[in-house]
């Protein structure tokens, strides 16, 4: 945690002590009431939180959840249940959960608007069912008693409060496990989170069984509130609505779920006051939510990032490298003034590093930067792999060894088959043909999630980090563990990245490449598939890279396969080369014979004809 956030929880525990203190004795009956309601709208807020604001998902059902709370406390209180109306709360709130996890089931396979509207669907449902069936309790008229602690409308202030910090909390401590870095990992992209071994319907699931929870005992504190509730208080719209406010402001964090329910609580009693329709309320949250899904941020995401930023800044050394899109730090130590730079480091006299894929004729390979001796068994090992789209063959009956300490470049012209050959090795292609195996372990019919918990890790071309987590939040959800500061700091300072505490949303495209590889290596896996890890580099990072990948498998156990178009990175890391070209494979074997090879010049320079396999 760092200090800023000690700050914030220090805050936020304040003045709910403050607000405990006060209400019940400073504000008059109605103001009371209103300060109720607040409280009871800012916990469901956080069912918002859970489902919307960490996980992304779009549901439009969470009031559902909240009347289903609200229907077993009172239906608890008409039969005079044993227990009182605590834990009538908690069992109200499990009761929501198995209808959460039910709903959550189609979010497994569709997302998005399609999402939306079966969550929508079961909120109108719900909404004809409540209509048709009342409440418990309001035939006869018996209304749910309070405990006698809590009786008065003050007490209960203080019982709402209560709730919602224990509940607060709780997320609170969820978001710091693995569990909530993967709904925020999942937010931005479930292809990143897969390939760190993070299970996606587990983790959907669990955050629509939380949200359902948190839902269900907000419905049950409402209930407590009004003594009887009737469908129009948990009404589709009512959901629709607050999905808004969910978008526009974030009440993932404790701060956004309370301005969310003081929103919703005075909304309608400013609009009466200015003799303004109550419809008002909602349309404003709508366009203000369409305004936040454009930024694709809220307003509590963005004030703690800015923050966090301003607290980071100085770790970068200022300048003009703390700027978003701008260098960062050195990655390498600079020479003292007037020393020669290091040899490794200086392209041949005469020749430029090319930057494409691109091999200019008679220029010399730079020797592999040294390696450990490698293991002469596979450590990966692919057997006629063959992918294909239709008609299009994307590749043909490809093998590829990667022996244990090793690294081995996977090269090729663009479209020549590299990245589907990554995606289909660590899972993500279904349907190929052709066997993986894994330190001798056959990974077919394995999930992208299972090859990574298995050893097999990836990195993609475009990085998909979230920008409100620190490189140490991302080292860890990477590493599927936690990390002591030392073990990452030393994979940081290994890579050339900033200090751990610096949030990636400040860090430029070169230095989130380095910490995706970081991540990868973090978790210690057989082999790490990198894909164009150097792209963002400038010519002498990418050599430094070059060498540093090659110490990574003495220094971390990890084999590598390196797939890259920058032939001075390859030369400098890998002892090995596979070369791809229209999806078959052309050459194979040590790197410098490779790149001299005629066959290979030619496919670079785009006069090879379609090889014939």
């Amino acid at each position: 945690m760092t200090p800023s956030d000690k700050r914030s929880l220090a805050t936020g525990l304040g003045t709910a002590v403050l607000a405990c203190l006060l209400v019940p004795v400073v504000l008059p009956p109605y103001w009371i009431y209103l300060a109720i309601t607040a409280v009871t709208g800012a916990v469901i807020m956080q069912s918002y939180g859970v489902i919307v604001g960490r996980v992304g998902v779009m549901s439009l059902c969470q009031m559902s959840f909240a009347a289903i709370g609200a229907w077993v406390v009172l239906r608890l209180n008409v039969a005079d249940a044993p227990g009182g109306f605590l834990l009538w709360l908690v069992l109200g709130g499990l009761a929501a959960v198995p209808v959460g996890v039910a709903i959550g089931l189609p979010a497994l396979r569709i997302r998005g608007v399609n999402l939306a509207v079966v969550t929508f669907g079961f909120a109108v449902s719900t909404d004809i069912v409540l209509n048709i069936h009342q409440f418990p309790g309001t035939a006869e008229l018996k209304m749910l008693q309070r405990p006698g602690m809590f009786a008065d409308d003050g007490r209960y202030f203080v019982l709402t409060v209560l709730v919602f910090t224990l509940l607060a909390l709780a997320l609170t401590w969820v978001s710091r496990t693995r569990l909530g870095r993967s709904w925020t990992e999942l937010r931005h992209s479930e292809r990143a989170a897969a390939a760190h071994g993070v299970s996606v319907a587990r983790s959907k699931l669990a955050a629509f069984a939380i949200s359902s929870f948190v839902a269900g005992v907000g419905g049950g504190l409402m209930a407590g509130q009004l003594g009887l509730v009737v469908a129009g208080n948990f009404a589709m719209m009512q959901s629709l609505a607050l999905f808004a406010v969910a978008i526009l402001i974030g009440p993932h964090h404790p701060e956004g779920a309370v301005m969310g329910g003081i929103f919703g609580a005075v909304m309608a009693t400013v609009l009466d006051k200015l003799r303004l329709p109550q419809d008002l309320g909602g349309m404003l949250f709508g366009v203000a939510a369409v305004f936040a899904l454009r930024s694709g941020v809220s307003q509590t995401d963005f004030t703690r990032t800015r923050r966090r930023e301003r607290a980071a800044r100085p770790l970068l050394g200022g300048g003009e490298s703390a700027r978003p899109g701008q260098s960062g730090p050195p990655r390498e130590p600079t020479a003292p003034e007037g020393a020669a730079p290091p040899a490794a480091a200086e392209p041949p006299e005469g020749t430029s590093p090319p930057r494409e894929a691109d091999l200019p004729a008679g220029t010399a390979p730079t020797a592999a930067a040294p390696q450990g001796a490698a293991d002469e068994r596979p450590c990966l090992a692919v057997r006629g792999l063959s992918v294909r789209y239709g008609k299009v063959v994307a590749l043909d009956a490809v093998d590829l060894t990667v022996p244990a300490g090793a690294v081995v470049g996977l090269i090729g012209p663009n479209g020549a088959g590299k990245s589907t050959f990554i995606s289909a090795v660590t899972g993500f292609v279904a349907g190929y043909a052709g066997t993986v195996e894994l330190a001798g372990e056959p990974l077919e019919r394995l999930s992208p999630t299972a090859r990574a918990r298995r050893g097999l890790r990836r990195t993609f071309q475009t990085t998909a980090i979230a920008p409100e987590l620190t490189q140490y939040e991302y080292l860890t959800i990477g590493a599927g563990r936690r990390l002591s500061r030392g073990e990452a700091d030393e994979l940081l300072e290994f890579f050339g990245c900033p200090p751990g505490d610096v949030p990636v949303s400040i860090t430029d495209a070169g230095t989130r490449r380095l910490l995706d590889v970081a991540a990868a290596i973090a978790a210690r896996p057989r082999a790490a598939l990198l894909d164009e890890p150097a792209a963002g580099q400038s010519a002498a990072e990418s050599l430094t890279l070059g060498r540093r990948l090659a110490e990574v498998p003495e220094r971390f156990g990890v084999s590598v396969l390196l797939v890259e178009h920058d032939m001075d990175l390859v030369r400098a890391a890998c002892r090995e080369v596979t070369v791809l070209d229209f999806g078959h494979v052309i050459a194979q074997g040590p790197t410098a014979q490779v790149l001299r090879d005629p066959a290979v010049m030619a496919a670079y320079l785009g006069t090879a004809d379609v090889p014939v396999p």
